[in-house]
C-alpha cells in the first residue's frame, strides 16, 4: 500500500508517493506562477493552484502498482487566501512574500506594536502575515474584506477542496494570532493591531489529533482517487520539512536551502526575550514549538546571481563560486534582494542587497563566492538569534545538493552539517505526520527514527571557521552601515585586513 503526499510550494507543486518503507517511488511536479501586478505584490490564482494539484496527483498515480490508502499534504504558509461563504475565492491569494504592507509594518514597528505582539506569542510580524494584509485591505480594498467569509492559508485552501472543511492547523495559525498556551486565537493580539472585527475571518484551529478527514466524492473524482480516503493536513511546509529531515526533539536544528533560507530549532517553550526576531510555530500541541527564521531571500538570490553572470543556473554558479576562496578576496555581499526587504532574523521592509569592497581586481568567481558566503552568514545570523546551542545542523532543500555549499555552511556557522538521503523533505514530513495521525506509527520520534535517513555530514575546518567568525563581525558592521544609510547609498568604511585560508596555506 502507498501513501500519496502533496507539497504546495510557492513556485512548484509536487505530488510524491512513498512505499511502506518510506521510500519515494514516484514524483510529479508542476510549476506555478507568482503574479506581480504591482511592485512588491506577490499573488497566485487559487483555482490555478488547485488545477496544478489535480494535474500532479493524476500524473503520479498513472501506472502506480499499489493502491493509495492515505493522502497527507503540506503547503506554503502565511498570506491570505480569502474565500466567500460558499468557499469560492474572492480574488487571488496574497502570498507570504507580498510586500504591499511595508509602510504599514514600518509604522507598527515605530509605534512598538510589533514588539508588543512578539512579547505575547514569540512571533514577529512580516508584510505577508494575515494581520498586515487585513489592515492593508481594510485601508485599500475594504470591499474584498466585506465579500470574504474566511481567510485560509494554502494548506487551508487545499483542505477545503479535498474535504469540504474550513480550518487551520496550529502551525499556520501560530503567527501572528495564536496563544500558544491555549491553542486558540489571542483576542489581545487582534485588538493590538485594531483587527478585532477581522476575527470572523479566522478559521477554526484544529489540534494535532484533529487534522484528519475523509476525501469527498467530488474531489476524489477530480483526482482519480476513491472517496472516503483519510486526508491529513500536516504542518505547513517549513515545519513539515523539519519533520522530514528528522528534527523532532528539543535542541535539534535544520536549515532549508530553498526559496527561503529557513533555520529552525525545536524547543519546549517559546522564547519572547531578546531582540524580537523570527517566529514560533506550534509543533506538537503544547509540548513542542519550532523557533524558525524564514528569510525572504534564498534560492532566488542564486538564480539572480546566475542570470547576472550569464550562467544557466545555481549549479553552475556554485561551480564558479568555489573556484574563488573563502571571503571572495575581500568582497562582501548583503543578500537582501527581496522587494519586500527582510523578515528574519531581523525585520526591515526596506532592506536591500549590496556588494561591499568591490574593485577592478575582482572576478566573476569572486562575485559568485561572495553570494554564497553572504547567504551562509545569514544562516549563522539565524543561529545566533535563536539563542540556543545546537550540535548539528541538518540541511535540506535544493541548495543542499551542493557538497561545497554544505561544507561552507559548516565553516561559516561553526556547526557540523548533515544532509538527508531524501529529496522531497516537505513531502517526507507529510508522510511521517500522516502515519502518526492515522495510528500507523505511535509517535513522531519513532517515525523519524524509522524512516529518516542521513547520507553525508561535514565538520567545520578550524582555520576556516575562525576566519568566518571574524568575517561575520564585518558582515554585521556592513549591514549596520547600510541600514543607517537607508539601504540606498554607500558609506565610507574599510574592514580590517583579513588573513584568508586557502588550499596552499594562508594569504593576506
Amino acid at each position: 500500500m502507498s501513501v500519496l503526499t502533496i507539497d504546495v510550494g510557492t513556485t512548484v507543486i509536487k505530488s510524491v508517493v512513498f512505499d511502506d518503507q518510506g521510500t519515494e517511488i514516484a514524483v510529479a511536479r508542476q510549476a506555478t506562477e507568482v503574479l506581480r501586478p504591482h511592485p512588491g505584490w506577490a499573488e497566485q490564482d487559487m483555482e490555478a493552484v488547485w488545477r496544478a494539484v489535480v494535474h500532479t496527483v493524476r500524473e503520479v498515480l498513472d501506472g502506480l502498482a499499489d493502491p493509495v490508502w492515505l493522502v497527507s499534504f503540506t503547503a506554503q504558509g502565511d498570506g491570505a487566501w480569502l474565500v466567500d461563504d460558499r468557499g469560492r475565492p474572492t480574488g487571488p491569494a496574497i502570498l507570504w512574500s507580498d510586500g504591499r504592507a511595508g509602510e504599514l509594518l514600518t509604522a507598527w514597528q515605530r509605534d512598538g506594536l510589533l514588539e508588543a505582539a512578539f512579547r505575547r506569542n514569540g512571533s514577529l510580524t512580516c508584510t505577508g502575515m494575515p494581520n498586515a494584509l487585513f489592515a492593508w485591505l481594510a485601508a485599500h480594498d475594504p470591499d474584498r474584506l466585506a465579500r470574504s467569509a474566511t481567510s485560509l492559508t494554502a494548506a487551508g485552501w487545499l483542505f477545503l477542496r479535498l474535504t469540504g472543511i474550513r480550518a487551520s492547523d496550529e502551525s499556520d495559525a501560530s503567527a501572528p494570532f495564536l496563544d500558544h498556551s491555549t491553542g486558540e486565537y489571542d483576542p489581545a493580539i487582534l485588538e493590538l493591531f485594531g483587527l478585532s472585527d477581522c476575527r470572523r475571518l479566522l478559521p477554526t484551529v484544529l489540534g494535532e489529533s484533529e487534522r484528519i478527514a475523509e476525501l469527498t466524492g467530488p474531489a476524489g473524482r477530480e483526482l482519480g482517487l476513491p472517496a472516503g480516503l483519510p486526508v491529513v493536513m500536516s504542518p505547513y511546509d517549513i515545519a513539515a520539512t523539519a519533520r522530514g529531515v528528522g528534527v523532532v526533539n528539543p535542541g535539534q536544528a535544520c536549515s532549508i536551502l530553498g526559496t527561503t533560507l529557513c533555520t529552525e530549532i525545536v524547543r519546549t517553550e517559546i522564547d519572547t526575550g531578546g531582540e524580537p526576531s523570527g517566529i514560533h510555530i506550534a509543533y506538537r500541541g503544547r509540548e513542542r514549538v519550532l523557533r524558525a527564521f524564514p528569510t525572504l531571500n534564498g534560492a532566488e538570490v542564486l538564480t539572480w546571481a546566475a542570470r547576472l553572470l550569464h550562467l544557466p543556473g545555481p549549479p553552475e554558479l556554485a561551480q564558479l563560486a568555489f573556484a574563488s576562496e573563502p571571503g571572495a578576496r575581500g568582497l562582501t555581499f548583503l543578500p537582501y534582494l527581496s522587494p519586500a526587504g527582510e523578515r528574519a532574523p531581523f525585520l526591515d521592509p526596506r532592506a536591500r542587497g549590496t556588494f561591499w569592497g568591490m574593485s577592478l581586481e575582482h572576478t566573476p568567481a569572486d562575485l559568485a563566492r561572495a553570494v554564497f558566503d553572504g547567504l551562509s552568514l545569514v544562516l549563522r545570523d539565524s543561529l545566533a538569534a535563536a539563542r540556543t546551542d545546537v550540535s548539528e545542523l541538518r540541511l535540506c532543500g535544493g541548495g543542499a545538493n551542493s557538497d561545497a555549499w554544505c561544507a561552507l555552511i559548516a565553516d561559516a556557522t561553526g556547526v557540523p552539517t548533515a544532509r538527508s538521503g531524501d529529496t522531497e523533505l516537505g513531502a517526507k514530513g507529510a508522510f511521517l505526520t500522516g502515519l502518526v495521525r492515522t495510528g500507523a506509527e505511535s509517535s513522531m520520534h519513532r517515525a523519524a527514527d524509522k524512516y529518516v535517513r542521513m547520507n553525508r555530514s561535514w565538520q567545520p575546518d578550524p582555520q576556516r571557521a575562525a576566519f568566518y567568525s571574524e568575517l561575520y563581525e564585518d558582515f554585521l558592521a556592513w549591514r549596520g552601515l547600510a541600514r543607517e544609510a537607508g539601504w540606498r547609498s554607500g558609506a565610507r568604511w574599510c574592514p580590517r585586513p583579513r588573513v584568508t585560508p586557502s588550499a596552499g596555506g594562508t594569504r593576506v
